[in-house]
């Protein structure tokens, strides 16, 4: 997520050569997940950005260093039980709260060990980094209208909560970042276990319309959450010679996303949403195409 920050925060721009090594470093980590999900049977999509690559570019968007992942709760779960035994731990780090005790985001990542990657104003951040992927977790959205509008505010809570030791340096109004300031004094373990609660008590509905990322904002068109029934039908789209699986849906969740998705922005918006301030990057195992 891109977000305003102050005049003062150092940011980079990789050059293109250096935008693809990221990708190639990328595509190492979605092949690594998607090995261990093929093995485990846990369904998984492409997500965002890298979707909308999928289905416009067959593979990474040229001018992006990004990659994400959403997988429901219940099976990112299985996934992190299989990790413990299934993934390359000379070359990959799953992170998130559980793992990494200075992590503040409600989602997972799976680092690239070797790696670096800073985003502007997390400088001062304990938790580790490197090049990554966002696993994105959903869990189900409460069907009643006003429980659903109280949802909502308290997805928000929680995310602007935990991102607070961010907005306290970042934020371009001074008082906001006095406010952030105040509540980034908030345990982050206080905060993740409210999350958690949140989210098993909605997860009790397994048969919810709506499902969401709770510490994630979502598009204008779908402020409550994504259809549930997104996830009955995955398919296969060809992504850098690979094969990953994805929403059959996709026109209908790319246009509710970025309306008219097959057309590019203009040259002079083709840059990162993640802006950084230093990065470091290891030579990338290539992997040909095999699925």
């Amino acid at each position: 997520m891109r977000y305003k920050m102050r005049a003062c925060i150092k940011n980079i721009e990789p050059t293109v050569e250096e935008i693809r090594k990221m990708q190639k470093i990328m595509l190492e980590m979605l092949v690594e997940f998607d090995r261990i999900c093929r093995k485990y049977d846990i369904p998984y999509s492409l997500d965002g950005g890298t979707f909308l690559g999928a289905v416009r570019h067959k593979g990474f968007i040229p001018w992006d260093p990004d990659a994400d992942i959403v997988i429901m709760r219940e099976d990112y779960n299985r996934f992190f039980e299989a990790c413990k035994m299934e993934l390359d731990h000379d070359r990959f780090f799953l992170q998130d709260y559980k793992t990494d005790e200075h992590y503040r985001w409600g989602y997972a990542r799976l680092l690239r060990k070797g790696t670096s990657y800073v985003r502007a104003g997390h400088e001062h951040m304990k938790s580790k980094n490197g090049v990554f992927i966002d696993v994105f977790t959903m869990d189900s959205v409460p069907d009643n209208y006003v429980l659903r509008r109280i949802h909502r505010f308290l997805c928000f809570c929680i995310r602007r909560t935990l991102w607070s030791e961010v907005g306290k340096k970042v934020h371009p109004n001074y008082l906001k970042r006095i406010w952030y300031l105040l509540i980034s004094k908030l345990p982050k373990n206080k905060v993740f276990k409210y999350r958690n609660m949140l989210a098993n008590q909605c997860n009790l509905n397994q048969q919810s319309d709506l499902i969401r990322h709770m510490c994630s904002p979502h598009p204008k068109g779908n402020v409550y959450g994504f259809p549930r029934k997104l996830f009955a039908e995955l398919v296969e789209y060809e992504f850098e010679g690979h094969n990953f699986f994805a929403f059959a849906e996709f026109d209908w969740y790319l246009k509710s996303i970025y309306g008219d998705y097959m057309t590019p922005p203009p040259e002079n918006e083709r840059t990162s949403h993640i802006p950084c301030s230093s990065f470091k990057l290891t030579e990338p195992i290539f992997t040909e195409g095999k699925h």
